[in-house]
């Protein structure tokens, strides 16, 4: 097995003995039900409810990790192993995922109550002081298309998986409803449908916000751009995705961190710290002892759960003075040392990733749109302590993609949209789709439940 990471193992056994996520004390009522007790009929309360609508979508099972970690479940074949004993996750990792599950149920029901919020704040915006509004609007609508993107690739077949017009997605809810039950008395949406309203929302967000001068925890333009350059990528439209890109890296805002590991600071001396965003970070959601969560911690780290274990043949994959190797460290099984951070924050999009995305649609179109594609392989090797390349092919920069994003939350979305497999499970497998939660389909019988379940 290759050398990796063992410098923190003894810092790891000290914290270990001090500190697990379940020691995170969270005052989740409060500050998520801030949308139920202020007053929409104000510009102050439609922003406080901006605040709601980020606190839910924050939530554990959502963008809190929850999308994550079910990713990389669902998706996980040879790399991770799984000794957890959530009877849900565990379904999930073996593909064996009954209607009833119950991280189907709450990553839906969350998703749909962050969803809520966030229509609440657009149905109000004619309260909003102007010089705000356009700012407010974008965010809501970032958030929105953000969980839509999220819930329909879990729960509905691939973009390229048959007919995105044809097949069910998930349901469409533009407005707001009192009872959240009451989201889910509309039909599915189809697939093409979900997405037509995710790419919109991201253009509305890209025209209404604004580049901040400094860094910030909220959506701006370059995170409804490096969103859209995902979803066109989940599409395969390529141009798209490398224009949208192209604008992230180019607007300055973001940038590399020296090392790799300082886009995932840790500080075993200070296992309380709340670590905010770093300059790699396009989105995070942030984690206080107050709010937030981190899913990633939870199942990654053994300092939370310590569920999930990378298998020694991944590891082995990477090259051998590829510095990226100092996120593993063996302590009796391997973990990922990217989520150690209790109060770490939760990367969602990080700029190492619109390299990719360029790298990838550019090689794909034949095009160098903002640079070559051997170009954008380099800058990432580079910061990994690798050599240049003189030249690449498509299995070098998407194996450049699996080491730079591994455990991040794209492997499943990855298999489908590159056709591959999960161990001997083709990526178009209805294995690899959440159910329709039971509950749901006993509350709405017009919501068609998905192929297999």
């Amino acid at each position: 097995m290759k050398k990796f990471n063992t410098n923190i193992i003894v810092a790891i056994a000290f914290v270990a003995g001090t500190m697990t996520a379940c020691t995170k004390e969270l005052d989740r009522q409060s500050f998520n039900n801030v949308e139920e007790d202020v007053a929409l009929g104000t510009s102050g309360g439609v922003e406080a409810a901006l605040i709601g609508a980020y606190s839910r979508a924050g939530d554990d099972n959502v963008l809190g990790g929850g999308f994550g970690v079910i990713s990389e479940l669902l998706g996980g074949g040879t790399e991770i192993g799984w000794s957890g004993t959530y009877q849900g996750y565990t379904q999930i990792y073996n593909k064996a995922i009954p209607k009833n599950n119950g991280f189907a149920q709450d990553t839906w029901t969350e998703s749909y109550e962050a969803i809520n919020v966030a229509n609440k704040v657009l149905a109000n915006l004619d309260k909003v002081s102007e010089g705000k509004k356009d700012n407010i609007e974008g965010q809501a609508k970032f958030l929105r298309a953000a969980i839509y993107f999220d819930l329909v690739r879990l729960y509905a077949k691939a973009w390229n998986d048959g007919s995105p017009s044809a097949n069910d997605g998930v349901p469409l809810v533009l407005t707001p409803t009192d009872e959240i039950t009451e989201a889910n008395k509309v039909p599915r949406s189809k697939v093409a449908e979900v997405y037509a309203q995710v790419i919109k929302d991201l253009q509305d967000a890209e025209s209404l916000l604004s580049i901040p001068s400094s860094l910030n925890f909220y959506a701006c333009r370059t995170t409804a751009s490096a969103l859209l350059a995902r979803v066109y990528l989940q599409q395969g439209k390529y141009d798209l995705a490398a224009v949208e890109a192209n604008k992230v890296l180019t607007t300055g805002k973001n940038s590399l961190t020296a090392t790799y590991m300082d886009a995932f600071p840790i500080d075993y001396d200070n296992s309380n710290k709340v670590v905010g965003n770093t300059t790699d970070d396009v989105l995070a959601m942030q984690v206080t002892a107050s709010r937030g969560y981190n899913d990633f911690n939870t199942f990654f780290s053994p300092l939370g759960r310590g569920d999930i274990e990378v298998n020694e043949s991944f590891v082995d994959d990477y090259e051998s003075d590829d510095a990226r190797l100092d996120a593993y460290y063996d302590d009796g099984s391997i973990y990922c040392g990217k989520f150690d951070m209790v109060y770490g924050a939760v990367h969602i999009i990080r700029l190492a990733e619109m390299y990719l995305i360029r790298a990838e649609a550019n090689f794909r179109e034949g095009t160098s749109l903002g640079a070559s594609p051997v170009a954008d392989i380099n800058v990432i090797r580079e910061r990994a302590g690798l050599s240049a390349l003189a030249s690449v092919n498509l299995d070098q920069i998407l194996l450049e993609r699996k080491h730079e994003l591994a455990f991040e939350g794209h492997k499943l979305h990855d298999v489908k949209r590159l056709q591959t497999a999960v161990g001997i499970i083709p990526w178009n497998s209805p294995k690899l789709v959440l159910p329709i939660p039971e509950r749901e389909t006993k509350i709405n019988p017009g919501l068609t439940q998905n192929e297999g379940y």
